[in-house]
């Protein structure tokens, strides 16, 4: 079989990366003949510049994080500017161990109406972008265990269906509203202008200007924000002095509240 499999991916922290990364190799691997695999990580704001079109000889493994139970929004034009031509897609979502909610069935939507043919789909389990105890250090070994079985199982089907069939996936049509936390009185909490701060152990390594996919650190003043915050954890996470950090009041209380509310383990749910 002589196809390409692509591996795209949005992935600030690495964690989507490694579980479209995991499931492209292992597809690659049990699918005899001539397999290449092209990455594109879309995960920076230069390379979201560029269309992209496949065609029937493609397979496609695409992920993005999900982000208040749906697609991230500011990633819809970029979906939305692929071509399928007919081209097998896997639609992979990874969220923090709260609920994935309607981000499958949109990302599906999304490649169904530019014209990819979705054979399967997965939620996966990352580590929490605003936290690292929530869902720590995952995707890990259990979870990388369950990505090979998904992607020999998506093998077969491509290997053994004449005619490959879309799947099914959970979610709702119309799309629940983009999740929003509480405050204690019971109304809803706008983190959307939240953004994170500096302290002095900042060592002006420019690291978070190379990090942030919304390019938005100032590269003149670390400390200076020149765009959005999608509050994704790069910044926080990949610096290696500790010097990026939120103080905002109802963002901390959430980030405890999501601590404390889910502790416990949610597995892949896997769609074929």
């Amino acid at each position: 079989m002589n196809k390409t499999i692509n591996s795209l991916y949005f992935s600030a922290t690495d964690t989507t990366k490694k579980i479209v990364s995991g499931i492209a190799k292992g597809i690659s691997a049990t699918i005899e003949g001539e397999m290449t695999i092209n990455t594109i990580d879309f995960t920076l704001p230069k390379v979201r510049i560029k269309a992209v079109s496949f065609s029937e000889r493609d397979i496609v493994v695409i992920g993005v994080p999900v982000y208040a139970g749906r697609v991230p929004n500011v990633l819809l034009n970029y979906l939305n500017s692929l071509t399928g031509n007919g081209a097998l897609a896997i639609p992979v979502v990874v969220y923090g161990n709260r609920n994935y909610d309607d981000a499958l069935i949109e990302l599906t939507d999304i490649l169904e109406f530019n014209g990819f043919k979705v054979i399967a789909g997965g939620a996966f389990i990352g580590e929490h972008s605003f936290s690292v105890t929530l869902a720590k250090n995952r995707p890990d070994e259990q979870d990388m265990a369950i990505v090979s079985d998904f992607s020999k199982q998506i093998s077969t089907k491509i290997i053994t269906q004449e005619r490959i069939h879309t799947v099914a996936v959970n979610g709702n049509r119309p799309y629940r509203n983009y999740y929003m936390p509480l405050k204690k009185d019971g109304s809803s909490v706008d983190l959307r202008k939240v953004v994170p701060k500096t302290n002095s152990n900042c060592l002006a390594c420019k690291l978070c200007v190379n990090a942030c996919p919304m390019g938005s650190i100032d590269a003149e003043d670390v400390s200076k924000l020149i765009g959005i915050c999608i509050k994704c954890g790069a910044c926080i996470k990949k610096c290696p002095a500790q010097a990026k950090y939120y103080d905002d009041k109802d963002y901390l209380r959430h980030k405890q509240e999501l601590e404390i509310e889910y502790t416990s383990r949610r597995v892949p749910e896997l769609f074929l």
